[in-house]
């Protein structure tokens, strides 16, 4: 079970299929162009959903998906799969979680509920002994050039180590690694990452080395891993704090 109380918020897993409505309606309307409907597919089924909400309304403030997987033999299971040729990580011995849908109302900006999600994130992987957090990070939108300094920092320093690279395998990607020759603006980078992908590379994690063009999601991603052995021990602290 998964119970998390911090200041405003609450982190839970969804308990019942009205639980995992309201995760799809929140995702439909963060990743949907028109935001009416929901958003689903067959990875539903097989993941935990994790709700982070308002403790006074009860209003979904923030939700993300969860599938366990025992180690790098299963990884052609995951939803990243179909975008990545991940045969590199195949060879990953210990278990692995890939995090995805990972999404925040539009209309909410309280840093306090990333705080909180990555709480409930941190509570999971030292419960079930994680050692490797995965999933695809997006960009909003399908215009590579919103993202150059962004991308090109990704390039210089946060690369996934060679022993694990995802190779091509998405029909429509952007090689940033191979085709962008500027130097980041540092302060324009920091700007365009997306929250998540910054969080992870706080801790440590890397990027694929091109970005995939999702156009049903109207998305950038790139494929982020996180060894949870890598995490520096002060940030690692700060997480703990969190659940603690």
């Amino acid at each position: 079970m998964l119970n998390l109380l911090k200041g405003r918020y609450r982190a839970r897993f969804a308990e019942n299929d009205a639980d995992i409505d309201a995760a799809q309606r929140l995702r439909c309307l963060a990743f949907r162009a028109d935001g009416t409907g929901r958003d689903a597919d067959a990875y539903d089924a097989a993941c935990a959903h994790v709700l982070v909400e308002e403790v006074r309304t009860g209003r979904l403030v923030c939700c993300f998906r969860l599938l366990h997987l025992a180690g790098g033999a299963e990884i052609s299971r995951s939803y990243s799969a179909q975008y990545y040729e991940l045969s590199a990580l195949k060879d990953f011995a210990g278990p692995m979680v890939e995090m995805g849908r990972f999404c925040l109302h539009p209309e909410c900006h309280d840093p306090d509920i990333l705080r909180v999600a990555w709480g409930a994130m941190t509570a999971y992987v030292d419960r079930e002994g994680v050692e490797m957090l995965f999933g695809c990070s997006s960009f909003h939108g399908t215009e590579a050039r919103e993202y150059y300094d962004a991308f090109a920092l990704l390039r210089d320093r946060h690369i996934a180590p060679k022993r694990w690279l995802p190779r091509v395998k998405a029909p429509s990607v952007f090689r940033f690694a191979s085709r962008l020759r500027r130097k980041p603006d540092l302060k324009l980078a920091q700007a365009k990452m997306p929250p998540l992908l910054r969080t992870y590379l706080l801790m440590g994690g890397w990027v694929s080395d091109h970005a995939v063009v999702d156009r049903d999601l109207n998305t950038l991603h790139v494929f982020t891993g996180l060894e949870i052995k890598a995490i520096p021990p002060a940030r690692a602290r700060l997480l703990r704090g969190v659940v603690g």
